[in-house]
């Protein structure tokens, strides 16, 4: 069942994108941990503001290749979570874990067939 609209999809990359922004200081991060952070969110802005959705900017990137960039992102962020747990501890894995299956469950719930570009 898909429940998220594109609209409301791009609404949510930009809480993520504020939430990886803060999430270094917030939770402490170990100092390898934050510039993945802080690189990821910067990605992750850039694909929201360079996709074809109302909330887009530049509109250039069709809302469905966001959407398969988003569920490479996954399993990117399900990698570094292992990896950094390697050497970091276990925040960083939980921290990174968790980031993804949320992202995950956004893709999952998101119609990215359904999208309307121009106009509110």
């Amino acid at each position: 069942m898909k429940v998220i609209n594109s609209h409301a999809h791009g609404s949510m990359d930009y809480a993520i994108v504020a939430f990886l922004f803060l999430s270094p200081s917030y939770f402490n991060l170990p100092e390898t941990t934050s510039v993945f952070t802080y690189i990821f969110g910067s990605v992750h802005l850039l694909l929201t503001a360079l996709t074809d959705f109302r909330l887009g900017l530049l509109r250039r990137i069709p809302f469905r290749v966001h959407g398969l960039i988003e569920l490479a992102e996954v399993f990117v962020l399900f990698g570094i979570a292992y990896y950094l747990g390697g050497f970091e501890g276990r925040l960083p894995q939980y921290f990174y874990s968790s980031l993804g299956i949320s992202i995950l469950l956004i893709w999952m719930l998101t119609d990215y067939t359904g999208t309307k570009t121009r106009g509110f």
